[in-house]
């Protein structure tokens, strides 16, 4: 068995070994893209959080109106980005609520929630950019029942062609449209199968440079 196990992973691991070098971005005409005349002149943080809304995801720019919400859910227990913790705990006291900085893997059913850094947001689709580079921890973003992602307003592109263009070569990017869906060969809808069944997007006047 181990003979075979090991034959199969040599394999695996030749078939990638040309694959080291990123691939290059596809070439597209952005105009395609995008329905720009829907999106000029509209309000960047309304807009996504109107198309935020009509792909199932919540969006709030209260921290407040967050802490009022996962109280209604009685999820009390959950994780936060220790860089947003400071600015997050004001709202958090009470006593009533377990928040941890450190995401334990051998507890992750505890974590009612986790509140993580969003890379950037997307207007024209209501999309939130997760990569490694801001997400404290991928599991906390994608165990726990709700998705906190937290968005500064200057970090909300246009389209998806403007926020291609200038996240960067991050080698892992998740575009979360809305919570985890799923649907079998019936056609039934099922959410929170792969991910969040909850994506909630709080929209801060924080600076970048601050989260």
């Amino acid at each position: 068995m181990n003979d075979d196990r090991e034959a199969i992973l040599s394999r695996v691991r030749g078939a990638l070994a040309p694959l080291r070098e990123r691939a290059a971005l596809p070439t597209y005409d952005s105009e395609v893209a995008v329905m720009r005349g829907l999106i000029a002149g509209r309000d960047l943080v309304e807009l996504f959080c109107e198309r935020a809304r009509r792909v199932g995801a919540v969006a709030l720019s209260d921290p407040a109106a967050l802490v009022a919400r996962l109280r209604a859910e009685s999820r009390f227990r959950g994780y936060c980005d220790p860089v947003l913790w400071p600015r997050l705990a004001p709202y958090f006291a009470g006593g009533d609520f377990q928040v941890e900085v450190t995401f334990d893997r051998t507890r992750v059913d505890d974590y009612g929630f986790g509140i993580t850094r969003a890379a950037a947001a997307i207007a024209e689709s209501g999309t939130i950019v997760l990569n490694d580079t801001t997400t404290s921890t991928r599991l906390a973003a994608l165990a726990p029942w709700v998705h906190v992602a937290v968005v500064a307003r200057d970090a909300i592109f246009s389209d998806i062609s403007q926020a291609v263009a200038a996240l960067g070569h991050d080698r892992n990017v998740v575009w979360c449209t809305g919570p985890s869906k799923t649907a079998d060969v019936e056609g039934i809808l099922i959410e929170g199968v792969h991910g969040p069944g909850t994506q909630i997007a709080l929209v801060v006047d924080w600076e970048s440079s601050g989260l």
